[in-house]
């Protein structure tokens, strides 16, 4: 299993967030690039971007989302608000290592369908959910869907992977969910991207037991209770 730092992008800046809420930033970091630097000289060669208030459809971060791309110092997989197959083509050919596609994944598979034909294996579906259930719109929004539906819609697609987060323990330190995702992990053959929660390397050591190919790594990292060197050296690429 490897390990990846989030970058998650609000007005420009990096931040972190406490279960999913936006009233509750809990870091806020003015440069993302320089996040990036930080990571990299730690020894992490992917990094995890995700433009929040794209999410939220609030407004975009194309532009630090774009210098990151432009930076080339990591491979880079990117989500936040993708809802169109042109926003997907332009980050792809803008250097993305893979996008990352949530609410019109969900709610659209036959877009899915289409977006994963086209770029085979370069797209990674997140799955973020509360208890059990799939929330969509930058988790502001409950769906109809169960995980176990949401990940049985994804079979036979050529999908570079399957991100679930427990948005009910992001940004908390209080563990990773490990029994969701190891739920996730025996229903698809897709590699498995853990995160929420996670705030030791004995949660990281758990989700790799589960069954996840990777973990995304926020608040833990930023607040110095992982530290980046162990981390990358324990669950590197």
């Amino acid at each position: 299993m490897i390990a990846i730092p989030a970058i998650d992008i609000r007005g420009g800046a990096c931040v972190q967030l406490v279960g999913g809420s936006f009233d509750d930033e809990r870091v806020r970091i003015p440069d993302p690039c320089a996040v990036m630097h930080r990571w990299v000289e730690a020894g992490f060669r992917r990094v995890h971007v995700v433009d929040l208030d794209a999410a939220l459809g609030t407004g975009d971060n194309a532009g630090p989302v774009q210098a990151l791309l432009a930076d080339g110092r990591a491979r880079v997989q990117v989500g936040g608000g993708i809802r169109t197959a042109e926003r997907a083509d332009q980050l792809l050919a803008a250097g993305a290592a893979h996008v990352v596609v949530a609410t019109r994944a969900i709610e659209d598979p036959h877009w899915l369908g289409e977006l994963a034909g086209r770029h085979p294996h370069r797209l990674i579906v997140a799955l973020d959910v509360r208890g059990r259930t799939v929330v969509t719109h930058g988790w502001a929004r409950r769906s109809a869907l169960q995980v176990d539906d949401a990940i049985a819609a994804l079979d036979g697609l050529a999908l570079g992977g399957v991100l679930v987060t427990a948005v009910h323990a992001e940004g908390r330190l209080d563990g990773a969910d490990v029994p969701l995702v190891e739920r996730v992990a025996s229903r698809t053959p897709l590699p498995v991207i853990g995160a929420g929660g996670i705030a030791t390397t004995g949660d990281l050591r758990s989700l790799a037991s589960a069954g996840a190919a990777a973990a995304v790594i926020g608040m833990a990292l930023y607040t110095g209770a992982l530290d980046p060197r162990a981390v990358q050296e324990e669950f590197h690429e």
